[in-house]
């Protein structure tokens, strides 16, 4: 994002977002006319049930993850969950946008589960790097990507939304940029024929779709194919994970967003000499992790995102 990129009143939207990102409050945005606007924090926000539907992403929950950074990954989940299940109004459905566990360890898996499943809602997942280093590849695959294409890619409509669960951490090397591959992209092209423009389309996968710091790998090498196809639709929206903090940009008709982790914070890019769990003293951590609401009213053209921490509430 440029730092031209302003709102009207003169503020830097990269500031007001970073802003957003590092004081650890939730904060509800509605994006009209491709910018994004506050509509109050967190608290008040959920203190009124939504109009329209609701459904909730988590991301980045590293099962199994037992470092200084958080040595109780179960317990900020269970944390997340226990939020959820707290929310005056019952979300549709809830999206799981990858690194469900660590080490890729059926117990980790097991873990995962029983804890997700409390919240008792339907849960579409897409794989995280981290859920697929199994030696045969196939954990993830048969407990959530049955009836999937190829590894695990698929779509679903919901509420008049269109979902597209994307895999761009297949072919994955270390350090490197997110890829989606031919096959893939391909399918996605065919999956979006024919339907009108102007019903919304939420994008999801593990990796940014958009290149957030590329040294670091925080970007997909062929994202950009994947945008084109959605360029005539009215209302786009791209949720990943992966970089463990709230980033969000909007380009067009496109309203990127990245969820914070359920498990350990990562630093701003470029501000440590590499990615990775990064050490926050111990009562400001909740503040670091956290979980993503959005809502859809149909009259509306865009939908409004609602980030929370595990301090919050």
């Amino acid at each position: 994002m440029s730092d031209h990129d302003r709102h009207d009143d003169g503020v830097s939207r990269r500031r007001v977002l970073e802003c957003m990102t590092w004081a650890g409050t939730g904060v509800l945005w509605t994006i009209t006319g491709g910018v994004p606007r506050s509509l109050g924090i967190v608290g008040s926000a959920q203190a009124a049930e939504p109009a329209g539907m609701t459904f909730l992403q988590i991301s980045d929950s590293h099962i199994g993850f037992d470092k200084p950074a958080n040595p109780n990954a179960i317990g900020t989940l269970e944390e997340a969950i226990n939020k959820i299940n707290a929310l005056p109004a019952k979300p549709s459905f809830m999206i799981h946008t990858g690194d469900i566990t660590h080490l890729s360890k059926v117990r980790e898996f097991d873990d995962a589960d029983r804890i997700i499943s409390q919240a008792k809602l339907d849960v579409h997942y897409v794989p995280g790097e981290h859920d697929i280093i199994d030696e045969e590849v196939k954990l993830y695959k048969e407990r959530y990507g049955r009836g999937t294409k190829g590894a695990g890619w698929y779509s679903f409509d919901a509420g008049g939304v269109h979902f597209v669960g994307l895999v761009n951490v297949a072919n994955l090397k270390g350090g490197g940029l997110g890829s989606l591959g031919n096959d893939q992209l391909e399918w996605l092209e065919d999956d979006l024929k024919g339907r009108s423009k102007s019903t919304p389309v939420v994008l999801f996968a593990h990796i940014p779709l958009w290149t957030v710091y590329p040294q670091w790998g925080w970007g997909t090498e062929d994202g950009a194919r994947a945008l084109e196809y959605v360029k005539g639709f009215g209302s786009v929206t791209v949720l990943n994970g992966h970089i463990h903090q709230v980033m969000q940009k909007v380009e067009g008709n496109v309203t990127f967003h990245t969820a914070r982790s359920t498990a350990f914070p990562q630093p701003e890019p470029g501000k440590a000499e590499k990615p990775g769990p990064m050490l926050v003293e111990a009562p400001k951590l909740k503040s670091f992790l956290g979980l993503t609401s959005v809502s859809y009213i149909e009259s509306h053209p865009t939908l409004a995102i609602v980030d929370s921490t595990l301090a919050n509430g």
